[in-house]
């Protein structure tokens, strides 16, 4: 089965990826044979793993999730589906006037 997984970084940042074999792919990150990002990380913890249906749709939810902010990834992270909506409200920025 494909997956969407979060892996938190030893400097307390999340990498977002999916892959078809979890367990293989944790051994990467955890060799440093995975990303470059990770591997500069390590040591990394699995901290979330959504399984789907397609490979397609493990790699269009890690894109999207790859998209938020750190706040929303937490609230997934922690299951707290009802902040998710709250957290994709982009506050209102004032817009800049002609000079």
């Amino acid at each position: 089965m494909p997956y969407m997984y979060i892996v938190q970084c030893a400097d307390g940042s999340f990498y977002v990826g999916s892959t078809w074999n979890i367990e293989r792919r944790l051994w990467q990150h955890t060799a440093g044979d995975g990303a470059a990002y990770t591997r500069r990380r390590r040591p990394v913890t699995l901290v979330y793993l959504e399984e789907g249906p397609r490979i397609e749709d493990a790699y269009a939810r890690e894109k999207q999730v790859q998209g938020w902010s750190r706040a929303k990834r937490l609230a997934l992270i922690e299951g707290r589906p009802a902040d998710l909506a709250p957290l994709s409200v982009r506050r209102h920025r004032p817009e800049k006037s002609p000079p």
